[in-house]
């Protein structure tokens, strides 16, 4: 009897020419985004790959040089997108991709070029994931807020509920009519997912962002249903499901952005800086080895050494003191990064904590911790690409303490020959380590995704017994 309902239903969207006009237009709207999304985001994790490789080679293959010059010469790191960025893309698109790494400084991730935007003609932000959470309830309300109203305008709810269907049967008929709706969209998201394990995403995390986008269209549907059933007028059934769809899709996500500011407010970036100049500046210069600030570091080297100046040392005192500023700085700077990002992981969780409100967010939250591209990870590859840049310069910092004598260092300046006796061989580039950025691993995303799926399962479990109330009270 239910699949009977079910199936009446589907027959009825099947001859209506509006129905499968806007199930058409979905339809084409997610070909097309997918499509764009996936061509552009391998296009990149590709072109990130191989900027990579150069960026190493490049490095490595630079000339005898001064090793402080090889300091500032920096490099490049790049956050490569996991395989299902291409369903999601999450933060990729508001967070810089690209770090350039130097000496004394931890410069911002970079911005994605504007390439980007010009090749899919301003359509970048329209991705499947957003195609998913915002419009397809679009769709279902169209096509499903009249599942009960059309009974009883045709009144035919009471004659059904007088020859004995049950109230629960015929509801739950309804239900499965949209829920199957939802399985047949759900046909373009499974597809980009078994793309993703073919380009290395595992198998389980591929499975569960489609089942996470299940659940959540089978809210929509059971709320669809219900509002139906407990409503008699159409005008007042699409009114209300509308504003329940801007309520949650575009309310709820400007409430939660801006209560989560208000909750963990964030100091200005002027402000933050000034500061930060002002801690660093007294750490003392550490291009120059005769700032008070190292009188304790040069007393010491004297002293274990038993010799009276910098030039008895049997170490190139200059580099000395650049490897203590660059670690003291270091230190200073990771204080204040982590105390940012610490921060931005609050404003995030708060944020995220609207889910409660709004199966959008959850579902958006779910999405983006499942596919690898949550503020988390970006978190991640900044650290990473921190202890990179680290370790390369305390590198080049150690070849300059013992590789170059300091009578050569402090004499480059004084000729072309002097110049060229402060350059240390090439092999000491090979301080630099690959960098190869990986997602987190999927037991770690499947824990960050189970708060807001769990919101998605009580949203889904509180309008189901919603409706088996609703239904239970219908009668002829």
């Amino acid at each position: 009897m239910v699949l009977t309902i079910a199936a009446a239903e589907w027959r009825l969207w099947m001859r209506s020419r509006s129905a499968l006009a806007a199930l058409l237009a979905v339809v084409l709207i997610i070909a097309a985004t997918s499509v764009l999304t996936a061509v552009r985001f391998t296009a990149e994790r590709h072109e990130r790959a191989h900027q990579q490789e150069v960026a190493e080679e490049t490095f490595l293959s630079q000339p005898a040089r001064h090793p402080h010059r090889m300091v500032h010469y920096g490099h490049y790191v790049f956050r490569t997108p996991p395989p299902l960025a291409i369903i999601d893309p999450g933060v990729d698109t508001v967070t810089g991709q690209s770090i350039f790494l130097e000496g004394h400084r931890q410069n911002t991730a970079m911005f994605a070029d504007t390439r980007a935007s010009a090749s899919v003609g301003g359509f970048q932000t329209l991705s499947p994931a957003s195609v998913y959470q915002i419009l397809i309830p679009l769709l279902l309300i169209a096509l499903g807020h009249g599942v009960f109203v059309r009974e009883r305008e045709a009144r035919t709810l009471a004659p059904l509920l007088a020859q004995g269907v049950p109230g629960m049967t015929l509801y739950t008929g309804k239900v499965f009519a949209l829920a199957g709706l939802s399985a047949a969209l759900l046909a373009p998201i499974l597809i980009m997912s078994l793309i993703g394990v073919t380009s290395g995403e595992a198998v389980g995390v591929s499975l569960a962002v489609v089942v996470a986008y299940g659940v959540y269209l089978l809210v929509w549907s059971a709320l669809i249903v219900l509002v139906s059933a407990v409503v008699s007028t159409r005008g007042v059934v699409l009114g209300t499901l509308v504003f329940i769809w801007l309520a949650w899709s575009l309310v709820t996500p400007r409430l939660a952005v801006a209560s989560a500011s208000a909750a963990a407010p964030s100091p200005g970036k002027l402000e933050t800086d000034f500061q930060l100049l002002a801690d660093l500046r007294e750490l003392g210069d550490g291009h120059n080895a005769a700032d008070p600030a190292f009188n304790a570091l040069r007393a010491n080297l004297l002293a274990e050494y038993d010799v009276e100046t910098v030039d008895e040392l049997p170490i190139n005192f200059r580099g000395v003191v650049a490897e203590a500023s660059e670690a003291d700085l270091t230190q200073v700077m990771n204080e204040y990064a982590e105390r940012r990002m610490a921060l931005e992981v609050r404003q995030s969780r708060h944020a995220n904590g609207f889910g409660w409100l709004s199966p959008v967010l959850a579902v958006s939250a779910a999405s983006r911790h499942l596919a690898g591209v949550d503020l988390e990870t970006h978190h991640r590859f900044l650290r990473e690409a921190e202890a990179i840049r680290f370790d390369f310069i305390q590198g080049l910092n150690k070849s300059h303490i013992e590789e170059l004598s300091y009578t050569d260092d402090i004499n480059r300046n004084q000729s072309e020959e002097a110049s060229r006796r402060a350059r240390i061989s090439p092999e000491n580039w090979a301080v630099l380590n690959e960098f190869r950025f990986q997602p987190a691993t999927p037991d770690e995303r499947f824990g960050a995704a189970t708060a807001p799926i769990s919101m998605l399962t009580v949203w889904l479990t509180a309008l189901i017994a919603a409706g088996a109330f609703a239904s239970g009270r219908m009668t002829p």
